[in-house]
């Protein structure tokens, strides 16, 4: 049998397109069975100050999927390498999930409940600004304590920021930090 240069081109075409859907499909088959009952979750990544959106796959309390949002108007769908392996943060094993307390003196931590560590933090505050409160010279208090201060990161978002800047300010701290310096 013999073949000429159009059949062979038929042929050669054929096969080409023939294996680049192949091609496709077997690239879509894992990323949709990975994600195939995962809740879709929009959030902002934590990195940094930017704010960029982002799309994630949740499957079993594990993000599964990690993508840039295209629609967020940030970054368009693009993620920097810190975004890209963000769910490495939730997923690690070594990430603790439970309140851990060490007694003064002690040289051993012990898990504690949340309603426990919540409990001693709020009574230590109190304690705390009850102690330093700064009143006048009349003794009327000023609304002041310098004992307590707050501190703000570039993982809070603004909304965050400023409901940490509006406690501070309600229980009367002066020293109101925040690590951006943009």
């Amino acid at each position: 049998m013999t073949v000429n240069r159009r059949d062979w081109l038929k042929v050669a075409g054929l096969a080409t397109i023939g294996s680049g859907l192949a091609a496709q499909d077997a690239e879509a088959a894992p990323k949709q069975s990975k994600i195939a009952g995962a809740i879709e979750v929009t959030t902002a990544c934590n990195f940094c100050s930017c704010g960029c959106g982002m799309v994630c796959h949740v499957k079993d309390g594990k993000i599964v999927n990690l993508e840039g949002d295209p629609d967020h108007v940030i970054n368009q769908g693009a993620l920097c390498s810190k975004g890209a392996a963000m769910s490495e943060v939730p997923n690690s094993p070594q990430r603790l999930t439970k309140p851990l307390y060490r007694a003064p003196g002690s040289d051993q931590w012990r898990e504690i409940g949340w309603d426990e560590a919540l409990t001693r933090v709020a009574r230590k505050f109190k304690e705390t600004r009850d102690r330093y409160w700064i009143a006048n010279e009349d003794g009327n208090p000023v609304n002041r304590v310098d004992a307590i201060g707050f501190l703000g990161g570039a993982q809070n978002t603004n909304e965050e920021c400023y409901l940490v800047q509006k406690f501070a300010r309600l229980a009367g701290a002066v020293a109101v930090e925040h690590q951006a310096r943009l």
